[in-house]
């Protein structure tokens, strides 16, 4: 039997891409000038419409208009692309993520392992929190005790997937292959992590974080953990840092963390445990489950796509960097050529703030500076819009560039190889047609 081969893979070789699809390769020195002549017709005719553009178009660029193809799409999670069942990991679609406060059902999941007894049954009596350790004073604290003894706050709070956009990169690296939609805002309710941590008096020894969780590991045996990493003492002592209880002004569900979460916004999201039980407050770095070897670690150096890194020459990954999103119009729409088409979307930045969204719908040959909004609170993403008018009908991309307040812009193509597909952070695109 033939077997057939995603747009994705067919891509890993440009060259024999463009030719095999479009029928020429392009000028080996310009990479440009490939879509002329029979080329040009059939790539306008994959689209649906002339591309006036055309001669900026990079050569082995996969249209977006097919190249943004989701999983398939399972019962669970409203409508998000489910990737893997066991254990769950679903994305949503970038025009799921318009909102301001991220609706739970458009929440992406990732988990590790299965869920524990106290979120199966959406019963938190009995509850408790342990923190211990370097600390002068050992907290072991109820639901009841965290409302009752520390100010509560609601906050707009990102997280995204360190993952978040591995299936950009070639070859391959293991894992969940995220598109883009590993990523929400959503708003939560609890207390500031720094509090607890000062009511237990974190002594100067300290230097991390080992954070244990209920969930079970997936073999079900008692002895292994799902997963239990840590935050360096001075990231969790951010005062926007929470321990959580609610998701959207209703209790945590059981797939986010029930009935208690650590939300570490801006950095790796396996940072922000879930079903928090126990801080242990360590005088070295933390060496649980998902902290040693690869595991959210990322090269020192740059390195050639495919190559083995030794897990010395590796760090560990902090805070997650500058990237957008379009979520209106969807990709894929049409629109007349004599209105104007508003494009909107959602920008962030880590532990910084977005300082600029610019556009471009030429194959980025020009740029066009968007609305930018103030984050309603830090660390909550930033909405940015504005409108475009297309020169003629025919097919177009639009391409978003967010820019941190450092100065650091997402790059054009996927950013620099790692073993494990980590920290994407490649412009996003949506293709339109102007009728």
């Amino acid at each position: 039997m033939k077997r057939e081969r995603g747009i994705n893979e067919l891509y890993s070789d440009p060259d024999r891409a463009d030719a095999h699809l479009w029928g020429r390769k392009p000028d080996p020195l310009t990479r440009r000038g490939f879509l002329n002549g029979a080329g040009l017709t059939a790539m306008a005719l994959a689209v649906g419409a002339h591309i006036p553009f055309a001669r900026n178009m990079p050569g082995g660029l996969i249209p977006a208009a097919f190249a943004q193809n989701g999983s398939f799409v399972i019962n669970g999670k409203e409508d998000l692309v489910v990737l893997n069942e066991r254990p769950i990991g679903a994305e949503a679609r970038a025009h799921q993520l318009d909102d301001d406060v991220t609706p739970t059902r458009y929440h992406y999941v990732r988990n590790n392992g299965n869920l524990g007894a106290m979120a199966r049954s959406m019963d938190s009596t009995g509850y408790r929190l342990v923190v211990a350790g370097e600390v002068d004073n050992p907290l072991e604290l109820s639901l009841d005790d965290l409302k009752r003894n520390f100010p509560t706050h609601t906050w707009n709070l990102q997280l995204e997937c360190t993952g978040n956009g591995r299936a950009g990169y070639e070859p391959h690296p293991s894992g969940m292959q995220w598109t883009i939609g590993a990523v929400a805002c959503s708003r939560w309710t609890g207390v500031s992590l720094a509090d607890v941590l000062k009511a237990a008096g974190v002594k100067p020894s300290a230097v991390y974080t080992a954070n244990h969780s209920d969930d079970v590991h997936l073999s079900g045996n008692p002895e292994l953990q799902a997963l239990s990493r840590g935050i360096p003492i001075s990231k969790a002592m951010n005062p926007h840092n929470m321990l959580a209880w609610e998701m959207n002004g209703e209790p945590i569900p059981d797939i986010h963390g029930f009935p208690v979460r650590m939300v570490i916004p801006g950095w790796a999201g396996s940072a922000s445990a879930k079903w928090i039980s126990r801080i242990q407050i360590r005088d070295q770095v933390h060496d649980g489950r998902g902290m040693t070897g690869m595991s959210y670690r990322i090269n020192k150096y740059p390195v050639r796509a495919g190559t083995d890194v030794a897990p010395e020459d590796m760090n560990i990954v902090q805070s997650m960097p500058v990237k957008s999103l379009i979520t209106r119009p969807e990709t894929g729409v049409s629109t007349p050529v004599s209105s104007a088409l508003t494009v909107r979307g959602q920008a962030w930045a880590g532990d910084q703030t977005v300082r600029n969204v610019d556009i471009s719908f030429d194959f980025g040959q020009t740029w066009q500076t968007t609305r930018l909004n103030d984050p309603v609170n830090p660390y909550a993403w930033q909405q940015w819009e504005t409108e475009v008018r297309f020169p003629i009908p025919g097919y177009y991309e639009i391409w978003a560039r967010a820019t941190d307040s450092n100065g650091r812009a997402q790059p054009q193509v996927v950013p620099g190889w790692n073993p494990r597909g980590y920290l994407n952070n490649v412009m996003h695109r949506i293709a339109v047609t102007a009728v």
